[in-house]
């Protein structure tokens, strides 16, 4: 990649995973700094590989074992001018739109980085994961802090995404807590150093009515993430859509959940977003699962779902003849245990 031949200066995130994006850093001869890991001791370590260092030496350099060994920290006036960060993700979007283990301390490193002065605001930011980490990823679940990223690295594609959504543009204390600041001591550094500097500091706690809405806000999005994770096929099943389940909303016993399936693999959720407005029959909740070509969603009302499968049965989305129909612990209900479908 040419944003990786112009660095000089590269940001990797210190997950396993990324070990070999570390490695190919070093046998690039470029200055590789790694975030401490859940940011304890500081921010940054920049891998100092000893002199002469063979293949074997560079490969080592790359393992965690290897940042601690040949590593030495660099504080908030290191003076660090990254070329390009690459981080890790559980998924993202070709738009670029990333979710990470939901801790967030790459959002967290990233806007710390810029108030350091670290990254510019065309710093490309590079993640790398499977074909299958690649799905549609529901708007709804990002925030104004989360980092999206520039282009994505996967076995058999680059992908460059023209992400529109403005990254982070500084630390957003009014969504941090008091406990995230006790746990990351740079924090509270630069935290010190920007209050003298006139900004407003005041943490999430210090809003008693915007603590209570981030709490609620995360909570939803924390479940919403949930019913967007594509789910694996039982073993020795053949065809998914053939024997639907039900994903059901904790606690939601009244939820009608209607199967949608044969959705074709270059459908996005927008596309089948788009049909539910247009026949009115738009759900609480979408479930989907791309990587098994189905859906799932959820009414509170049966009369709404019945409408949807007579409105959507045998639509053609994509050149696909989509199969929709009540979720299969929906036709169970009052009639006993039924068999698998045939």
């Amino acid at each position: 990649m040419d944003v990786f031949s112009r660095a000089r200066e590269v940001k990797v995130d210190p997950d396993k995973p990324l070990e070999g994006a570390r490695l190919a850093a070093l046998q690039a001869r470029k200055t590789l700094l790694v975030p401490t890991p859940r940011l304890r001791t500081g921010l940054f370590n920049r891998i100092v590989p000893p002199p002469g260092a063979t293949k074997e030496i560079l490969r080592r350099c790359a393992t965690s074992q290897g940042v601690k060994e040949y590593s030495v920290p660099v504080g908030l006036d290191g003076k660090a001018r990254v070329d390009l960060v690459v981080v890790g993700s559980v998924a993202v979007s070709e738009k670029g739109w990333r979710i990470g283990k939901g801790e967030g301390y790459a959002d967290m490193e990233y806007a710390m980085m810029v108030s350091m002065g670290a990254v510019q605001e065309d710093t490309p930011v590079v993640t790398i994961v499977h074909d299958c980490q690649v799905l549609d990823i529901a708007e709804e679940l990002l925030d104004d802090h989360d980092l999206t990223v520039d282009y994505i690295l996967t076995p058999t594609r680059t992908i460059q995404t023209n992400c529109k959504r403005p990254k982070p543009q500084g630390i957003m204390w009014h969504k941090v807590s008091s406990e995230m600041l006790g746990k990351i001591p740079i924090l509270k550094i630069l935290r010190s150093r920007e209050k003298q500097a006139g900004k407003d500091v005041t943490l999430q706690d210090e809003h008693p009515e915007l603590a209570n809405t981030t709490r609620a806000a995360i909570s939803n999005k924390k479940v919403m993430a949930a019913n967007t994770q594509p789910q694996a096929a039982p073993v020795g099943q053949a065809h998914v859509e053939s024997d639907p389940g039900n994903p059901r909303l904790e606690g939601s016993d009244t939820m009608t959940t209607v199967y949608v399936g044969n959705l074709p693999a270059s459908l996005r959720v927008s596309e089948l977003k788009s049909a539910l407005r247009e026949f009115q029959v738009t759900p609480v909740r979408l479930s989907w699962q791309g990587a098994q070509h189905r859906a799932f969603l959820d009414y509170r009302d049966k009369g709404t779902a019945d409408r949807a499968v007579s409105s959507l049965q045998g639509l053609s989305l994509g050149g696909n003849a989509l199969r929709v129909e009540l979720a299969k612990s929906q036709r169970s209900k009052g009639q006993g245990e039924i068999n698998s479908h045939k």
